[in-house]
C-alpha cells in the first residue's frame, strides 16, 4: 500500500475540469463515476451522442466503484451547472484552485494541448495526482515542462486517448503475427490534427510500438492534414485528419495478410481509460510508461511543425537534442 496516491483508495474524491469546443467529457466521464439523471441527460446534454451511449449501458455495470466526481469546474459556470445536474456532481466551484483540499485527484477533461500546462500547474504544485485528456501538449516548450514534472520531479500525471483502450483493437496489441511483417498502417480521423490526431496515433501505437523515425504533414489547409510517418520496423503509417470527415477503420497491412478494424464502443474505451487512472491512484503504478506518451507527443508536435514549415520531413531524433 506504500505507493497509494490517495488517502482512502476505496473512497476517492475527484474534481473534473472542462469544457472545450466539441468536447463533452465532463458529462460522460462524471456519469461513469456517479451515475446520471437519465431524463436531464437526454434532454439537456448539448452533446447528443453522450446520452445515446450512456443509455445503452446496464445501470448495474455503468459505474466505476470506489470513486466519485465530487467537484466540477468549467470555464463557463453555466456549463458546470448543467454537468452538475446531469451527472450528479454535488459541488460547482468558481475557480479550479477551489478543488485543492477537497479532492484527492483531478481530471483535466479538456483537449487543447496548449492549455494543459496552465491548467495542471496549480495541482502539480499542490501535489495532487492528475489525469489529463489527450493530447498532453502540442508544442516543444510544454513537453519539456511535463518531462520535468513527470521524469525529474516524479509528479503523478497520466494522460492518454481513450482509443488506447478500444476493445476492438486489443487482440492486435498482443500479436499481429498472422499478418506477417507489418508494412503499412492507416487510419482516417476527424476534426483537427492538434486535438484528434492523437486518437489515431494512440490507436496504432500499442500495435506498432515505439520507434517512429520521421513525420511529414502534407496537408494543404488547416482543415486537411495528411500525415506520413516512418517506423524503424519498416512500416509506413498514414493518418488523414480532415475536419468534416468521420473517423474510419484502422487498417493493418502486412506481407502475409491484412485486417481492417472498426471501433464502435465509445463507452467501453472511456470506462477502461478512467479505470486505469483509478488503478494508478490505488497502486502508484503507471499503466504504461511515460516514454510512450512522450513519443506520442513528439508525433503530435512534429505534425504541427511539419505543416508550419512547408511540409518539411521532421526527424524525430531532433526532439532528443
Amino acid at each position: 500500500m506504500k505507493n497509494v496516491l490517495v488517502k482512502d483508495p476505496e473512497n476517492i474524491k475527484l474534481g473534473i475540469i472542462g469544457m472545450t469546443e466539441g468536447n463533452g467529457h465532463p458529462y460522460s466521464w462524471s456519469a461513469i463515476f456517479n451515475g446520471y439523471n437519465q431524463k436531464l441527460m437526454t434532454e439537456e446534454c448539448p452533446f447528443a451522442g453522450i446520452p445515446v451511449y450512456l443509455n445503452k449501458e446496464p445501470k448495474d455495470t455503468l459505474r466505476i466503484t470506489g470513486a466519485n466526481v465530487t467537484h466540477v469546474y468549467c470555464d463557463n459556470r453555466s456549463d458546470a451547472e448543467k454537468v452538475s445536474k446531469c451527472s450528479l456532481v454535488p459541488n460547482v466551484v468558481d475557480k479550479p484552485e477551489d478543488f485543492i483540499g477537497k479532492v484527492d485527484a483531478v481530471i483535466i477533461a479538456t483537449d487543447i494541448g496548449s492549455e494543459h500546462v496552465r491548467r495542471a500547474r496549480p495541482f502539480v504544485e499542490a501535489g495532487l495526482p492528475i489525469f489529463i485528456d489527450k493530447p498532453l501538449c502540442d508544442n516543444r516548450k510544454d513537453l519539456e515542462i511535463f518531462r520535468k514534472w513527470i521524469i525529474e520531479e516524479k509528479k503523478p500525471i497520466l494522460s492518454s486517448s481513450g482509443m488506447r483502450y478500444a476493445k476492438e483493437f486489443k487482440p492486435y496489441h498482443l500479436s499481429t503475427k498472422e499478418l506477417g511483417a507489418l508494412r503499412f498502417v492507416s487510419m482516417p480521423m476527424a476534426k483537427k490534427w492538434e486535438t484528434y490526431g492523437i486518437h489515431a496515433l494512440e490507436s496504432l501505437y500499442p500495435i506498432v510500438g515505439p520507434g517512429f523515425e520521421t513525420i511529414q504533414n502534407l496537408g494543404t489547409t488547416p482543415e486537411r492534414n495528411i500525415v506520413h510517418m516512418t517506423h524503424k520496423r519498416g512500416i509506413d503509417i498514414v493518418i488523414a485528419c480532415v475536419k468534416d470527415m468521420q473517423f474510419g477503420p484502422l487498417s493493418l497491412v502486412g506481407n502475409a495478410g491484412n485486417v481492417s478494424l472498426v471501433s464502435g464502443d465509445t463507452f467501453y474505451a472511456f470506462k477502461a481509460q478512467l479505470q486505469a487512472f483509478v488503478d494508478f491512484l490505488r497502486s502508484g503504478k503507471y499503466p504504461f510508461p511515460f516514454s510512450e506518451t512522450d513519443e506520442l507527443m513528439r508525433l503530435v508536435i512534429g505534425g504541427v511543425e511539419s505543416k508550419n514549415s512547408h511540409h518539411k520531413v521532421i526527424d524525430l531524433k531532433e526532439y532528443d537534442k
